[in-house]
């Protein structure tokens, strides 16, 4: 096995320009695998570690067909609050309304994401991500008092919003009482946060709410308790109780990253699916070379096998130098696909302002990534290991 080792990297080494051009789409295609598959795990990644700190005792109620409680054809009201509210085993229950405004600062105006929420409820359901970093969080009568999220204090605007300062939103002026540490999703962390109250003065919305969030109580079942909210709800909305709900949605944390995660993955197929259309290339190229290499050394076959040489000897000799393309194609695949993550990762960071995505490398991405290379390297030599091993010793020598 050693010789055929030695055999095999001597004729890649003297053929290293046609050698350098046949790894070309084993690596294109190893670094797309390896870059998509890294990005995507370190995603899945920072979304499971978000919803571990929103706690697997919280249920989110939307209206049907929204993510984040966007416009719906009947969207909650607060009636729908206190019925999530009577419900047994509901610890804390509060509402959120969510709009897109234009917001003026320094003469400059910007649509912004404006969260109107309860002061008093929303900060206990999620201590673990709404932390003020500089200034205070509201008071009884900050009705025209915001809350900033780090990127809309930060980065949003031209100029950085300081605790102090005031941001016109529709006409209205408001204070700016505090701001929000970095959270991670640049939808939050570009937010302006307000009394739901507030938010409704302003957009004249007086009873909807965009969603609702409930906690259970310790030691409370999270799916029964979601399951009894779904119920009570279709009573109140005249649906039936055999049937799925019609007009909202309620999901545990559980459900909401499961969600996420099948989403994810049906991306991150597709993307591999079309990475993988590289090393279907790569291993032709292989293969068209091994069957240029058959030719050129034809007598060259026909002396090993004159001198002793056994079929299973040429087989091996070919065989172990179509997977040396595809082991040292796939090790520069792997070299450039953990760059393409961090630049991704890097980029992502600074022009998107979030630390979600993420590349992450598990030895088994590495390890696994290696042995496809080499596997498709290797059948891809089968068929020209194959034709090199049946040929006769006497026409070998002949061949021209």
């Amino acid at each position: 096995m050693k010789d055929y080792l030695f055999l095999a990297f001597n004729n890649l080494k003297r053929r290293k320009l046609r050698s350098w051009l046949t790894m070309i789409g084993i690596f294109i295609g190893i670094a797309s695998v390896v870059a998509l598959i890294s990005l995507g795990q370190g995603l899945q990644a920072s979304i499971e570690q978000q919803f571990a700190a929103l706690g697997t005792d919280k249920i989110t109620i939307t209206p049907k067909g929204t993510f984040g409680g966007l416009p719906s054809s009947k969207p909650l009201t607060e009636k729908d609050l206190k019925i999530v509210e009577s419900v047994s085993g509901v610890d804390i229950a509060t509402a959120y309304l969510l709009d897109s405004l234009d917001a003026e600062y320094k003469s400059q105006n910007k649509n912004v994401i404006i969260y109107g929420i309860d002061p008093d409820k929303y900060p206990k359901l999620f201590s673990q991500t709404y932390t003020i970093e500089f200034g205070r969080d509201f008071k009884a009568g900050d009705k025209t008092r915001v809350v900033l999220g780090y990127n809309a204090a930060n980065k949003d605007f031209e100029k950085n919003i300081s605790v102090g300062n005031k941001i016109t939103i529709l006409g209205e002026t408001f204070e700016v009482i505090g701001i929000l540490k970095k959270i991670g999703s640049p939808t939050d962390d570009s937010a302006i946060i307000m009394p739901i109250e507030s938010l409704r003065d302003l957009t004249g919305e007086k009873d909807k709410v965009s969603g609702i969030f409930a906690k259970i109580k310790t030691g409370e079942d999270v799916n029964k308790v979601a399951a009894d909210i779904e119920k009570e709800l279709k009573k109140e909305r005249g649906e039936k109780l055999s049937e799925k709900p019609q007009t909202f949605d309620v999901q545990t944390s559980e459900q909401l990253l499961n969600t996420f995660g099948d989403i994810l993955d049906v991306v991150q197929a597709v993307l591999v699916g079309i990475a993988a259309i590289s090393l279907l290339v790569g291993g032709i190229g292989i293969m068209n070379t091994m069957y240029t290499a058959v030719i050129e050394r034809t007598k060259e076959i026909g002396t090993m096998k004159a001198v002793g040489a056994k079929n299973s000897d040429i087989l091996f000799i070919f065989l172990f130098e179509s997977g040396l393309l595809g082991l040292v194609g796939g090790a520069i695949g792997i070299g450039i696909g953990i760059g393409l993550g961090k630049i991704a990762e890097y980029f992502a960071a600074s022009a998107l302002g979030t630390d979600l995505f993420h590349a992450v490398f598990p030895w088994y991405l590495i390890v696994g990534a290696l042995a496809f290379s080499f596997f498709i390297g290797t059948i891809s030599g089968v068929l020209p290991a194959m034709q090199a091993a049946k040929l006769k010793p006497a026409d070998a020598l002949r061949y021209e």
